[in-house]
């Protein structure tokens, strides 16, 4: 499995682990629901440390905790 693979699976994980739907951590993170799909799906690769933050804010953890 590729590393893009990879941190779409981390990123899938963390967020069923919160009990979040996509439509949830969308809101939270303030980032499209496409956008989280393809993270999560692997079809987006190297998202920015903005989009790493703000998804650690959503799940009210350390930017590191998506990194695996």
């Amino acid at each position: 499995m590729g590393a893009q693979k990879r941190s779409g699976v981390r990123l899938r994980t963390l967020r069923e682990q919160k009990s979040l739907t996509q439509k949830v951590l969308t809101k939270e993170a303030r980032l499209s629901q496409g956008y989280i799909i393809r993270l999560e799906t692997g079809t987006k690769a190297n998202p920015s440390l903005y989009v790493l933050s703000r998804l650690a804010k959503a799940f009210k953890g350390p930017a590191a905790d998506l990194l695996g």
